[in-house]
């Protein structure tokens, strides 16, 4: 009975995907109004969707996602703390074995990457990976801000606002120097300063990261052909897989850097 079922399930689930595919070829076209250039551009710079910051200063979109962001998790780390932390138990229920499994990979991969110094490491690409994560997957929320022209927009993820790609790949950098400066002095300073391209390169990399799939989310909505399903589909496959990688990435980077830059020298 079970087997029947579930090929009659196949059967009715096919059927609607053809019906479905049939439909969206004979629709075909492709919007009026807006060129494809203009949503690609309006999707980088948001040159027409900013938004009113306190009634005064107009800010792009990418900044009240990322004072949202910000907020979210400070509050939900202040409810960890208070409620949460001082319950932890010896044998760890659910919600203990993830925080636990989490903050483990981020102090590993610190230990790891730099044996000699990695405690305030291991605090800062923990606090990064997370807000990485957190904030590529807020755009799947959907949230909406009223522009200052009085239009609806959903709010991105704050790091595909290049300004917020660049301020993460600054700190990180910023991070990798203070490391050089703690173990080795003036010579971290100079270590360091040999990869000047170092920040340059983190914080493109996740900016065109991050961006490519909300260009590759906004480029299939714009064809009615492809915007019934496989948007859903897009969207939620680059996002989940941008959130993972984005996050290894710069931590793994950062880590390694750091690591290198505050490897004291054995006195010969």
């Amino acid at each position: 009975m079970g087997k029947r079922s579930l090929k009659i399930f196949i059967s009715v689930m096919s059927i609607i995907m053809v019906l479905l595919l049939i439909g969206i070829f004979l629709i075909g076209g492709s919007p009026a109004g807006e060129s494809v250039s203009g949503v690609m551009r309006d999707c980088v710079l948001h040159e027409h969707d900013r938004i009113n910051l306190f009634g005064g200063m107009q800010v792009n979109p990418g900044a009240i996602s990322a004072f949202t962001v910000t907020g979210m998790v400070l509050i939900f780390a202040l409810i960890v703390r208070i409620f949460v932390i001082p319950k932890f138990k010896l044998v760890p229920g659910k919600f203990q074995m993830v925080l636990e499994q989490a903050v483990g990979f981020f102090d590993n991969l610190a230990k790891t990457n730099s044996p000699g110094r990695n405690s305030f490491l291991g605090a800062y690409v923990f606090a990064a990976g997370v807000y990485i994560f957190l904030s590529t997957l807020f755009e799947l929320l959907g949230l909406q801000a009223v522009t200052a022209q009085g239009h609806p927009v959903t709010l991105p993820a704050p790091l595909s606002d290049i300004n917020a790609a660049i301020a993460m790949g600054c700190l990180s950098y910023l991070v990798i120097l203070s490391g050089g400066i703690l173990s080795n002095g003036i010579k971290g300073v100079g270590k360091t300063l040999k990869e000047f391209s170092l920040p340059i390169s983190m914080s493109f990399r996740l900016f065109g990261g991050l961006l490519s799939g909300a260009l590759v989310s906004e480029l299939v909505y714009y064809y009615v052909q492809l915007s019934f399903v496989l948007p859903v589909l897009v969207g939620v496959m680059f996002t989940l897989l941008h959130a993972l990688i984005q996050t290894y990435v710069l931590t793994l980077l950062t880590s390694l850097f750091y690591g290198e830059v505050s490897e004291k020298k054995k006195a010969e």
